[in-house]
């Protein structure tokens, strides 16, 4: 079977990262945990919320490392006496990543309720038109 690329169409030049990105988010995979929701709070704003139910502010990470948000979660280890008869609450590591586009940049975080809220804002840079001066070799 022959890969398809986009960068073997002529008219597409320079566009060999975003082929590396559309293979990192693939490589990404799709573990469910812990579930998310992406919504677009308006035209530029985008806000991702994760349900991460008894993780607190200290027990997470937020990263943007090379275009990928990433955001890591480890709850410390429970030295406690206590006894469970039934777990059910997922304590987990996770490690969740977004690719973002350029000019998308994280506004912040917050921690309400067992959901963690990251808000994303893309910048649009005015329209730019360049005149191109033909001059003699």
């Amino acid at each position: 079977m022959t890969k398809i690329s986009l960068t073997a169409h002529p008219f597409l030049l320079g566009f060999e990262q975003l082929e590396r990105l559309v293979e990192r988010t693939a490589k990404s995979g799709a573990e469910g945990y812990p579930p998310f929701n992406i919504e677009a709070a308006s035209e530029n704003a985008y806000r991702i919320t994760l349900a991460v139910a008894g993780f607190r502010e200290e027990d997470m990470a937020i990263t943007v490392e090379d275009r990928q948000l990433v955001i890591r979660g480890r709850q410390a280890e429970d030295t406690g006496e206590r006894v469970f008869l039934h777990r059910g609450i997922a304590a987990r590591a996770f490690q969740r990543a977004f690719v973002l586009a350029d000019g998308v940049e994280v506004a912040g975080a917050a921690l309400e309720n067992g959901l963690l809220h990251i808000d994303l804002h893309r910048s649009v840079p005015d329209s730019v038109v360049q005149t191109i001066r033909i001059g003699r070799k």
